[in-house]
């Protein structure tokens, strides 16, 4: 799949906003709900920082296989590469911040 600049057309969510945004770093915040979910992907050049405001999500990652599950004030890196899918981890919304960077975004869909 080709890396794109703006995945937000590619997945719904209850809410969106962008914090900041510099050359080589952005920080967004989502929310989702609980049938909602960031579809599988990755990054070519960014790591995700995840940070959890209010409500739980779970993460699952390839190589390797890995499922973490985070509650509000944890964080997770997702390094640069690595195919990960977000999802709403309990029966309300949730809301994270999204730290992404140091270097140029893509989102990279992935089957």
């Amino acid at each position: 799949m080709e890396p794109i600049k703006d995945a937000n057309h590619l997945y719904e969510v209850e809410r969106r906003a962008v914090h900041a945004e510099r050359p080589g770093f952005r920080i967004s915040e989502l929310q989702i709900g609980p049938a909602q979910h960031v579809p599988w992907h990755l990054h070519t050049a960014i790591q995700d920082t995840f940070y959890v405001i209010e409500g739980t999500i779970r993460l699952f990652m390839r190589d390797p296989d890995e499922e973490v599950l985070l509650s509000p004030g944890e964080t997770f890196n997702v390094s640069s590469g690595r195919p990960h899918l977000v999802a709403n981890g309990g029966e309300s919304s949730a809301t994270f911040l999204i730290l992404q960077g140091v270097g140029e975004y893509d989102y990279v869909p992935l089957p």
